[in-house]
């Protein structure tokens, strides 16, 4: 097979061939000089401590003040795409549990590419734990452009994809400090009866309203004895979805590319806790407890599982319950009465009592959450064009690298 790029800049295209290469030939090795610091000995400081997967201090000395690559040799993650390989630069320490790499017979952003990039399981040897020992890193065969210059385009070309991958990643940052910014101040603190910040329109509606959240939401979840036990799961499309806390996640999103799913029969034994637009899911037992979702696209006919409870609106806006439910009073509720032991558990009733605030205008209410769901919307766009960005540099590294068979 002839290792040959499928994209190709026009300048090289009639360069020839890549040339087959290994670690050993391209990189100088300077595992002798990393090594470990003690728990002991390990004081705070400026410098990044470097581990497998990346920084795990910072401390008060270094080892390396040159670019180097780092590639994990255990306690890392390996497979395509996937890999804890990465350039570091400036001052910094590295412990035993990552190679350390400079390469001199290769651009070192294409190497770092193609790193990432490659399928290491091939290399990877043992099972407790797993390890990519020096012998196999040193056999890695990598194919490099047949001049520096077409190494450098290409390495250029990844690095303004990086770049703007970062800028993106940056914004997105931006949008959920605005968003947790917005929480704080659009709804009144600890013991406080007025938000900080307040639409123009209800200034004059005076102090938010104390309730019971109990009194303002029905709260259901599964009955004991209908519980389902392993024969009453089935195959996707035999069924409907029972929600678990894994289905939520960090940012309060769905996510059912994995599910489990129970029979008919058992969807239907149980209306009351059956998922509609608008209702509210929090997680009150496990290790997950308090963890919370706003129920909207659904796609499927969808139930909950025991850790789960369902919040239905009553008398309150149903995003502005999902807002409460994230916000820090009900959190601080939450991890308050929450009872400890081996399962951590809420109980419906503690649930029930948990104090809030709420403005006397439904107008308000839904001017807030108004607010939020755009700033949501901001924030789901952003995390799209970051993952589009992604896969497109995908794509192009699956181009830019000619295809090596591993032995």
């Amino acid at each position: 097979m002839k290792l040959i790029p499928g994209l190709r800049f026009p300048e090289f295209e009639k360069d020839g061939e890549w040339l087959e290469s290994s670690i050993n030939e391209l990189c100088d090795i300077l595992n002798n000089i990393r090594k470990p610091v003690t728990s002991t000995d390990r004081i705070p400081g400026e410098y990044p401590y470097y581990g497998a997967s990346g920084i795990i201090d910072y401390i008060d000395q270094y080892l390396f003040d040159e670019r180097l690559l780092l590639i994990g040799e255990d306690g890392a993650k390996w497979g395509a795409y996937d890999n804890t390989a990465f350039l570091v630069e400036g001052k910094y320490w590295v412990n035993n549990h990552a190679h350390v790499l400079k390469p001199v017979g290769i651009d070192d952003k294409l190497l770092e590419s193609y790193l990432v990039r490659l399928n290491l399981n091939p290399y990877i040897t043992g099972a407790a734990p797993p390890k990519l020992t020096l012998r196999k890193l040193k056999e890695i065969p990598i194919p490099v452009p047949s001049t520096p210059e077409e190494q450098q385009k290409i390495a250029s070309c990844l690095s303004s994809l990086d770049e703007l991958i970062a800028a993106h990643n940056d914004k997105l940052a931006a949008l959920k400090d605005h968003k947790k910014g917005l929480l704080q101040n659009l709804f009144p603190q600890e013991g406080e009866t007025l938000p900080k910040v307040r639409f123009p329109e209800f200034e004059g509606d005076g102090e938010w309203v104390e309730k019971k959240l109990g009194g303002l939401i029905e709260i259901k979840g599964r009955i004991g004895y209908r519980g389902y036990t392993r024969n009453d799961i089935v195959d996707k499309g035999e069924g409907a979805i029972s929600m678990s806390p894994s289905n939520i996640d960090e940012n309060g999103h769905l996510n059912f590319e994995k599910s489990t799913y129970i029979t008919w029969e058992k969807y239907d034994e149980s209306p009351e806790i059956m998922l509609k637009e608008g209702f509210t899911v929090l997680v009150k037992t496990g290790s997950s407890f308090g963890k919370v979702a706003y129920i909207q696209n659904l796609l499927e006919k969808t139930t909950i599982n025991p850790q789960l409870v369902v919040l239905k609106p009553k008398s309150i806006n149903e995003k502005f319950l999902f807002l409460l439910c994230i916000g820090q009073t009900v959190q601080q509720q939450i991890n308050e009465t929450v009872v400890g032991g081996a399962i951590p558990t809420l109980s419906q009733s503690s649930i029930s009592n948990f104090d809030i605030r709420i403005p006397k205008s439904p107008k308000e209410q839904q001017k807030i959450a108004s607010c939020l769901s755009a700033v949501d919307e901001l924030i789901t766009a952003q995390q799209e064009k970051i993952e589009q960005l992604q896969q497109h540099k995908k794509g192009l590294m699956q181009g830019l690298f000619p295809k090596m068979v591993s032995t």
